[in-house]
């Protein structure tokens, strides 16, 4: 629908994505669970090959009209006198500044821009993913093919696996990064975690070792204290970003990057009340993932008095100002 509602219809998800027809989940006890897609009136989720999806994005959005900057960050950002921004940008090709009435910060976990405006970034925890990517299966079929994610929960934290569309298999462990996660390149360490599994370890088996080495990823929860400021507003990961086990990320950013450019739209066109409807918005999500998060987690009981459980269990506080995870 989101897609539908961007003008790039179903065409983004027709070609080099896998589809998705269950998630399964080890959570709560030691029971495989299934959910099914087929009773879905949305349909069947997709494992994408996230850069090609990316870049048909990125052709949308030429076609819509839009110009772009490949390979170029923003440098520095000025207030003029009369309202407008200019903004100095490097990268490929020769250094240049342009000139825009409203800043859309959309640079995700980063929040370069909302951070230079004096946005404050809240966090609710230290999560962090240190991923493994494990060549494809020689053969296709069987559980090396099953076209489904897996979620497995565990003493200090929970794993995710899935088949990626070449044929790879993705291998993810979330903890908190105070938690001592596999140290990123040390694959010893990381596949004997691995071997605690039971069901995450039993699919990876079906593949050919190879000689990747994990890394790490932050995987934490935060938000903007407010996702929209005078003459700028944060989409995406920027404004708000979400624990991996939400399955929210994309469909968010999706999400905050439509309501978003609405919003500054309608501002510009004098609507003075558009952004307080925005802020509105993102707060009402941010309050529902919160209460989904807790309710997901509560149902894990199994080790609730190791660190990660018993933090996720404890009533909500105030969330903290931000700290890099490491």
């Amino acid at each position: 629908m989101l897609l539908h509602d961007l003008g790039a219809g179903d065409a983004l998800l027709t070609t080099g994505h896998l589809t998705c027809y269950a998630n399964l989940s080890a959570w709560g006890s030691t029971a495989l669970g299934r959910t099914d897609f087929i009773d879905d009136p949305n349909g069947p989720g997709w494992h994408l090959d996230r850069a090609r999806f990316d870049h048909g994005l990125l052709t949308e959005a030429r076609s819509a009209g839009a110009e772009t900057a490949s390979r170029t960050a923003v440098r520095a950002v000025h207030r003029r006198p009369d309202g407008d921004w200019t903004v100095a940008l490097r990268g490929h090709g020769p250094a240049r500044t342009v000139r825009c009435r409203w800043l859309v910060d959309a640079t995700g976990r980063r929040r370069a821009l909302a951070a230079r405006c004096g946005a404050a970034r809240r966090h609710t925890d230290r999560l962090v993913a240190t991923c493994l990517e494990l060549p494809a299966a020689p053969t296709a079929g069987g559980r090396a093919g099953e076209a489904s994610s897996l979620v497995e929960s565990a003493a200090d934290g929970w794993w995710y696996t899935a088949l990626l569309p070449t044929g790879a298999r993705l291998v993810a462990h979330f903890t908190d990064a105070d938690l001592a996660p596999p140290p990123p390149g040390d694959r010893a360490a990381f596949d004997r975690l691995l071997d605690t599994t039971r069901y995450v370890a039993e699919r990876a088996a079906a593949h050919p070792p190879g000689d990747g080495r994990p890394g790490r990823a932050p995987a934490h929860s935060s938000h903007l204290d407010t996702p929209t400021g005078d003459g700028w507003t944060a989409v995406g990961d920027a404004v708000a970003a979400f624990d991996p086990v939400s399955s929210q990320g994309i469909l968010t950013a999706l999400h905050t990057g439509t309501a978003g450019a609405l919003a500054v739209h309608a501002r510009l066109d004098g609507d003075t009340a558009a952004l307080d409807a925005y802020r509105r918005n993102v707060d009402a999500l941010i309050a529902a993932y919160r209460r989904n998060h807790r309710a997901v987690y509560a149902t894990e009981r199994r080790w609730a008095d190791r660190p990660f459980w018993r933090r996720r269990h404890a009533p909500p506080g105030p969330p903290p100002p931000e700290r890099t995870p490491a």
